[in-house]
């Protein structure tokens, strides 16, 4: 049996678990009296704060239940906040606005009294610190600068600045930009990079070593690259000191682009090689940056169920661990370094799909790999759904955008992004990516729904019926992966990209057929096809230029310092050992393309599999 096999056995062999608590608690009535006093002794011990119209809130809402087997079912089945198994969230607290020292309210209460003078606070719990900010904020158009102009606007009223980057096409198959054929894709649905200078006026006035900064880019085939332009850019502006300061993610997930999007630059084990050693450098070296994040939002996007998104994702993350712990590599070093990705549709399953994915998870990893407490965490950004996103009557995209945040952030997602309205047609402007950011700040900031009570939203029995359905769904696709001998053979057969692209075209024909309803495109249209006036964004070819001319320039001063950094790293992937300190020195005088294609001498190129 595989690690995937082991997974569900483990799973499943948990529920059993939980229901003998269960009946334990009922029939030991030692047992009972003691989950009956921790119970009380947490539900006592749950400060309360107060709405700004002075309503009492419990900082956190538990279910209302003195019976000691319901109490069993709920702390082992799914944990309190930040407790095994995190079906509630991976920390106790997330989203909630700090203590205050006074409410207002009380005060003028007690001023009335006679019991508080008007001149005297009143002694209250002492203030917390302001949380970071779960807004992350994606850009990446055009030039380095233009992108960095983007991220000062998007961040001038953050606390904390959590960027996200997108590059373009050129750069996310590591190619350069003078490369044939490319000139009119440079800086298009991204930012061109293709140097550490590149990498230095991207993220020009941005404190990267600061611990309220943090970088995430998006991008997987040249990941190992990219990540070691961004450190040679660190360290050119701070110095080398910096690197174990950085914070972040880098996405580099090879599995999902194989399943999903095809930006694979290398054959799978090669590729798979190159990450390894990523993985291995980063996590001795960058104890704040997370190597890898596990993504199902292109598998989302490429068509896939909701169901089939959080499978592949989490057997996707399961092959990783195997994978690194084969490596050598302390299942409690790595594991708290993973992350995961997924999006957000309408569809029912997201009301509980990121909870039921901590939950296994969480089990997985402690009973599968031996990992420890931080190491078992699913920290989790999700991104609204790019596929809900209508062309026809586009405004009503910023109803389905609100809608998919609440059920994101019901979930306890760690992190989030909002998609832009206009997204059908280009690269969100500024002030359609304004009211994105500014939909989770009325939800975080304006509404009541999160910042006073943890678990405002959550356990419903609708919402249990639907994580007890998910669960079962997505263990039956873990069997049929592990039926085909784990995940590197199901890829191998093709097998995830085919259920995506049959789910792909069922998800269409509903759409044609009317059984899934889509407002303004098969019901309630106005009958105006009329293609609205929206903005595009371009990037002009007098940019494009410059980004030539610049790489140009950049090749020409590093000539004679290019080719024995490039040889060097060529001897070390061809000998085996970890590439990682070599690409490191190559990135300092070598561009993204020159790096791509000295590897591809030697590993080669990746092959669509038919």
């Amino acid at each position: 049996m595989s690690k995937l096999g082991q997974v569900v056995e483990s799973v499943e062999n948990y529920n059993k678990f939980v229901l003998d608590q269960v009946k334990r608690a009922r029939t030991d009535q030692k047992f009972g009296r003691e989950l009956m006093g921790r119970w009380n002794d947490v539900k006592a011990k749950i400060p309360v704060s107060r709405t700004p119209t002075g309503l009492p809130l419990p900082r956190l809402a538990l279910p209302e239940i003195d019976e000691p087997g319901e109490i069993a079912r709920y702390i082992f089945g799914e944990g309190l906040p930040g407790e095994f198994p995190y079906l509630n969230g991976v920390y106790r607290e997330m989203y909630l606005e700090p203590v205050r020292e006074i409410e207002s309210f009380e005060k003028d209460k007690a001023v009335a009294a006679g019991v508080l003078p008007a001149n005297q606070t009143k002694t209250r719990p002492a203030r917390l610190p302001p949380q970071e900010e779960p807004t992350r904020l994606f850009s990446g158009l055009m030039l380095a600068e233009d992108t960095n102009e983007r991220f000062h606007y998007l961040t001038q009223h953050q606390r904390t600045h959590r960027l996200s980057t997108a590059f373009d096409g050129p750069t996310l198959y590591g190619i350069d930009s003078d490369a044939d054929g490319v000139f009119g894709k440079i800086g298009e649905g991204g930012v061109a990079i293709d140097t550490v200078e590149d990498m230095v006026r991207l993220y020009d006035g941005f404190d990267l070593g600061s611990p309220n900064f943090s970088a995430s880019m998006t991008i997987s085939g040249p990941a190992p690259i990219i990540m070691a332009m961004y450190i040679a850019a660190a360290k050119r502006r701070f110095g080398p000191k910096v690197v174990s300061k950085l914070r972040g993610t880098i996405q580099a997930d090879i599995f999902k682009e194989v399943q999903a999007q095809n930006e694979t630059i290398f054959p799978i084990e090669p590729s798979l090689r190159f990450l390894t050693d990523m993985v291995e450098f980063t996590t001795h070296e960058m104890p704040r940056w997370y190597p890898i994040s596990i993504s199902g939002y292109h598998i989302g996007e490429a068509g896939s169920t909701p169901v089939q998104q959080a499978a592949y994702t989490l057997s996707n993350g399961f092959a990783y661990a195997e994978m690194f712990a084969a490596r050598g590599i302390p299942v409690d070093q790595f594991g708290p370094r993973l992350s995961f990705f997924l999006d957000c549709g309408l569809d029912a399953e997201y009301i509980a799909l990121a909870r039921v994915s901590r939950r296994i998870w969480a089990i997985g990893m402690r009973d599968v790999f031996g990992a420890g407490p931080k190491a078992r965490l699913l920290k989790l950004h999700t991104q609204t759904s790019g596929r809900s996103l209508i062309a026809a009557e586009f405004k009503n995209n910023l109803t389905r955008t609100a809608a998919e945040l609440i059920l994101a952030y019901m979930n306890a997602t760690n992190s989030c992004h909002s998609n832009s309205a206009d997204e059908p047609f280009t690269t969100p402007s500024e002030e359609w990516i304004r009211l994105a950011a500014h939909g989770q700040a009325i939800l975080l900031e304006e509404s009541g729904i999160f910042k006073h009570t943890m678990n405002m939203l959550s356990g419903s029995p609708g919402m249990k019926a639907v994580e007890r359905a998910v669960e079962a769904a997505i263990l039956e696709e873990f069997r049929e992966i592990e039926r085909l001998g784990g995940v590197l053979a199901a890829v191998e057969e093709r097998y995830q990209r085919s259920q995506i692209q049959n789910a792909a075209h069922r998800y269409e024909q509903q759409i044609y057929d009317g059984t899934r309803p889509i407002i303004g495109l098969n019901r309630y249209r106005d009958g105006d096809d009329e293609i609205p006036d929206v903005k595009l964004a371009r990037t002009p070819r007098s940019k494009q230029q410059l980004q030539v001319d610049r790489l140009a320039k950049f090749k020409k001063k590093n000539a004679e310092k290019a080719k024995p950094a490039l040889d060097k790293l060529a001897e070390v992937a061809d000998g085996g050992e970890n590439v990682f300190p070599a690409l490191l020195e190559a990135a300092e005088v070598c561009s993204l393309g020159q790096i791509t294609g000295r590897l591809q001498e030697i590993v080669g190129r990746f092959r669509p599999m038919v």
